[in-house]
């Protein structure tokens, strides 16, 4: 876990510093608080701080009010330390949202159990986000943690001007296997399923659950023939699945893909203009005969 030491004082980043890469942290360090509040915007930010009070530029107190002010970030531990011992100074740290208070100067293993209270609400944070961003069943990306991260993707793509696509998948006959084999049966096929889906995903590809038998994968930094292409690998390799179950039966299944991309040139392209695309495009390839990619191309299916 990163954690990230505002302190002024050289002696005193010093020791902290010693302390917490000893037991085992990644520690980054600032001087005030508006170097920290620089490393607190990165894609990686530290989820503790430990701020001294009293520093030039941007005190403790602010840094960590500005951090409370921040919307849809994950949750900083923040532990402030200072010489300042009177019951009003504590009543005042924690009503700018710190979470614990250190005295200087501090026993280093007082420190070091603080510092481990901070790590477990970091984790329990990151287990119940985990919780509600997961569907159960299969491990990926619910429709809504799915749909909030394209959305990012996609307004990420139209600043850099780069390609992105989506492929929407969906079971073919789906209903048919929980009728002849039943539900758990149905629930097996569905988790492998997705872990064929993901397979040859890239680092920075990402696959949700969008509903029943209905799958949704975005593809940064790839075009529509990229996709397509991707698509086509994919139908092949579901096409040769076979799932044993305990009675000894055998499931074999396939799937219908559609797929579109990000036009950057509309100038006004969102989430629901690329759902609704690649949507158009999965219902041709329904309609076409199933097992197939189809991809969405201007003009009506």
């Amino acid at each position: 876990m990163k954690i990230l030491i505002v302190e002024d004082d050289p002696v005193s980043m010093r020791v902290l510093e010693a302390f917490l890469e000893d037991w085992g942290y990644e520690v980054v360090t600032a001087r005030n608080g508006n170097q920290a509040w620089e490393s607190l915007q990165e894609s990686d930010a530290p989820s503790i701080v430990i701020s001294d009070w009293m520093m030039p530029d941007m005190d403790g107190l602010e840094l960590c009010s500005r951090i409370r002010g921040r919307e849809g970030s994950a949750y900083i531990y923040f532990i402030i330390v200072t010489a300042k011992t009177g019951k009003e100074d504590l009543i005042l740290g924690m009503e700018a949202g710190a979470d614990d208070y250190l005295v200087k100067p501090f026993n280093h293993d007082e420190l070091r159990y603080r510092v481990r209270v901070g790590r477990r609400i970091i984790d329990l944070e990151r287990r119940i986000l985990q919780l509600a961003s997961t569907d159960p069943l299969t491990g990926i990306l619910n429709r809504r943690a799915f749909m909030e991260r394209l959305k990012a993707e996609l307004e990420r793509a139209g600043r850099e001007n780069t390609p992105l696509s989506i492929i929407m998948v969906d079971i073919d006959h789906f209903k048919m296997v929980n009728d002849e084999h039943g539900h758990q049966a149905g629930d097996q096929v569905l988790q492998e399923f997705s872990r064929r889906l993901m397979k040859p995903a890239r680092p920075y590809d990402f696959l949700g659950r969008y509903g029943g038998e209905e799958f949704i994968a975005c593809l940064p930094n790839t075009n529509e023939a990229q996709a397509r292409s991707i698509a086509e690998r994919l139908r092949r390799g579901v096409e040769e699945m076979v799932i044993s179950r305990p009675d000894g039966a055998k499931i074999a299944v396939t799937a219908s893909f559609g797929t579109a991309s990000f036009r950057a040139e509309a100038g006004n392209d969102d989430v629901d203009r690329i759902i609704k695309r690649t949507d158009d495009a999965l219902y041709k390839a329904k309609r076409e005969g199933r097992n197939r990619v189809c991809a969405w191309e201007d003009g009506v299916f």
